[in-house]
């Protein structure tokens, strides 16, 4: 007997789980995209590294391990990937650059915008320093 109600109560919570468990589609909410702003106090910082030679190169080093495969390795927005975004920035137009702060170009390096993945804690402060005056050196190149 216990067999019998087992055979049949088995499927019974199985059927049941199975019709219960289905969820009914819910329609995608538009959503607004969200303006990025840079906080006045990363605006105003100042580069503590000097654009040396050292610099350059340290930066050069780490936009090309994190940054070129979309920016291009000449800075041009012309990576291996760029094609997969919309809006990458040429670094080698100096109008790209117009009017951004070092600690703006920071800011970004650090935390990302819009699909730019963040930098985040996996470099050192210094060494994003470096990137930002390697991504300056870009635009000065073609004036």
């Amino acid at each position: 007997m216990l067999k019998k109600s087992l055979l049949v109560c088995v499927p019974l919570l199985v059927f049941t789980g199975l019709v219960g468990s289905e969820e009914t589609p819910t329609a995608a909410k538009p959503t607004t995209p969200v303006e990025f702003k840079i906080p006045p106090e990363a605006v105003s910082e100042t580069n503590p590294v000097k654009p040396t030679p050292e610099s350059l190169a340290k930066g050069k080093k780490f936009y090309h391990m994190d940054c070129a495969m979309c920016h291009g390795d000449k800075g041009d927005g012309k990576g291996d990937m760029a094609s997969d975004f919309k809006g990458v920035t040429d670094f080698t137009n100096p109008d790209s650059l117009k009017g951004r702060t070092d600690g703006e170009l920071f800011y970004i390096t650090r935390t990302g915008k819009g699909e730019m993945p963040p930098e985040g804690d996996r470099a050192k402060k210094d060494d994003v320093w470096s990137m930002v005056n390697y991504i300056k050196a870009f635009a000065k190149k073609k004036e």
